[in-house]
């Protein structure tokens, strides 16, 4: 196995007693995320920003709206008309039919057919996410694709040419990873390595807290040799059930500038960036839509085998970045709000999660170091 500790993604790796960064022996592996899917109330005005922060429509009617990468697979995110604004849930892509089936009678429920063609496992997490798992779903052809800039580093590949990239929407070209908070980490997490056959990259821990085991979770899918996303899905202890953003990858740092300047532009709100982060080591640039949803271009990530084994280190809002600008309250979470209040109350009175009086005072360590 590749050690964690080595300069490699972390600053030290895991020791006797951790807690275990894979299950023994996984229902299924699932190989990637397929889509994610959201409720908004306008979906016009979904349109023009997913248009703006570089999707490609694949599908639109009355009701629903289907946003897709230039890479061939599954449209990346599906928009659903409803009252307000809100994220519904993850589908994750199995190998195939059989591995369905497996899913299914491991939970005690079944494989349904999906409209069109192909089929789906619907099943809860812990923390009440819903979760689809699909197999055999639509293949979408490649659309033409943003192509990187020839650079003159390492060797002279540009002569008598000029870098021009256009202030323009960066191609997304896939849907890279989503993050999210719960009160339930422990849980949840071990329900994605037990049933979906994830693998932990990276674990975070609140400062002075290694003792009490991880808060913050990178997890990858186990694809044996072949390298996946540093992460695919992301989780950390918090006191809400709550979306935090979702990654979508263009096609490297000139588009992820000119992309920003095009979304500022168009008066958009950046929430950070532009940076480089530790765990993951991908090139961000974070913005808000107008409904206030996250979302975040990436160029560059790590990608990862199966035998890269996990790292560790604690949690601080300094260790976000390599470099970059200083991480902002917005992206933290740290602005005060009746739901924010609301669920801190609720999480401390709740004997069933594991937010308690101390986790709150770690993570409030967080945000000052």
């Amino acid at each position: 196995m590749a050690t964690a500790h080595e300069d490699l993604h972390s600053e030290r790796g895991a020791v006797r007693g951790d807690r275990p960064a894979r299950a023994i022996d996984p229902v299924i592996k699932v190989e990637d995320l397929a889509w994610l899917e959201f409720e908004k109330p306008d979906l016009d005005a979904a349109e023009r920003f997913a248009h703006d922060f570089g999707f490609a429509t694949a599908f639109r009617d009355g009701a629903e709206l289907h946003l897709r990468g230039t890479l061939p697979g599954s449209q990346c995110v599906i928009v659903r008309q409803g009252r307000r604004s809100r994220f519904v849930g993850p589908a994750f892509r199995a190998s195939d039919r059989a591995d369905l089936e497996r899913l299914a009678r491991a939970r005690g429920t079944s494989v349904r057919e999906l409209p069109g063609h192909g089929a789906v496992v619907r099943l809860t997490d812990p923390s009440g996410v819903p979760v689809q798992v699909v197999a055999g779903t639509e293949e979408l052809p490649e659309l033409p694709r943003q192509a990187p800039l020839p650079l003159n580093v390492g060797r002279l590949r540009r002569v008598n040419a000029t870098q021009r990239p256009p202030r323009a929407p960066a191609r997304i070209e896939r849907l890279g990873h989503v993050v999210l908070e719960t009160p339930r980490f422990g849980r949840t997490l071990d329900w994605y390595l037990e049933n979906l056959g994830m693998i932990v990259s990276d674990f975070l821990y609140f400062p002075g807290q290694r003792d009490r085991g991880p808060t913050m979770a990178f997890v990858r899918c186990d694809r044996g040799t072949t390298p996946a996303d540093h992460h695919t899905l992301a989780m950390h202890l918090g006191p809400g059930r709550r979306y935090v953003h979702s990654a979508y990858q263009v096609a490297d740092l000139d588009a992820v500038a000119a992309g920003g300047e095009f979304l500022a532009g168009r008066g958009y709100k950046r929430a950070w960036g532009i940076g480089r982060h530790i765990q993951g080591s991908q090139i961000f640039d974070y913005w808000r839509d107008p409904d206030s949803v996250m979302v975040e271009h990436f160029a560059d990530g790590d990608m990862f085998d199966n035998t890269v084994e996990v790292g560790w280190a604690q949690m601080s809002a300094s260790g976000l970045a390599q470099w970059g600008p200083s991480v902002t309250r917005d992206f933290l979470g740290a602005k005060p709000s009746a739901h924010v209040l609301r669920d801190l109350v609720t999480a401390l009175r709740d004997g069933d999660n594991e937010f308690d009086v101390r986790r709150l005072v770690g993570l409030l360590k967080v945000a000052t170091r």
